[in-house]
């Protein structure tokens, strides 16, 4: 992550529950809570500026709910204080992405070279039409 867009995520802001990952694993999946669901209250928080708030939403896409809390849910790790971070550090990119503006885009023109392609492209079209017409006729 770029130092310049680096944000401090308050811990009284993160929620954590810990529930049980699905899949295989055998007698540790069944017993232990080692899955992380991070709950991260956009529209409360104070470490993220206004105008990113919005953009950071549309980002999250479906992890965000409906009243403004982004869900993330880590369960790539067997422990779970490194499913724990692996959660902090994907809200941590998901507000870096949200910080960069986009940049705006230029629009460009063709070329004199490509204008000059696409006219002659027409043209040889227009001709094959135009000898499909005359051979019809003649039938």
């Amino acid at each position: 992550m770029d130092p310049s867009t680096a944000i401090h995520l308050p811990d009284r802001e993160l929620t954590f529950d810990f529930i049980r990952s699905s899949g295989p694993g055998g007698q540790n999946v069944n017993k232990v809570s080692t899955a992380v669901q991070l709950r991260f209250g956009v529209w409360q928080s104070a470490c993220v500026p206004e105008y990113a708030k919005r953009r950071l939403l549309t980002l999250a896409g479906k992890r965000a709910t409906a009243n403004g809390e982004i869900v993330i849910d880590a369960r790539r790790h067997r422990s779970q204080e490194m499913n724990r971070q692996d959660a902090v550090e994907r809200l941590e990119a998901l507000i870096a992405e949200a910080l960069t503006l986009p940049r705006r885009r230029i629009p460009s023109r063709p070329t004199g070279s490509s204008r000059r392609r696409r006219i002659q492209q027409k043209k040889r079209r227009s001709q094959i039409k135009r000898n499909r017409q005359a051979g019809a006729g003649e039938e």
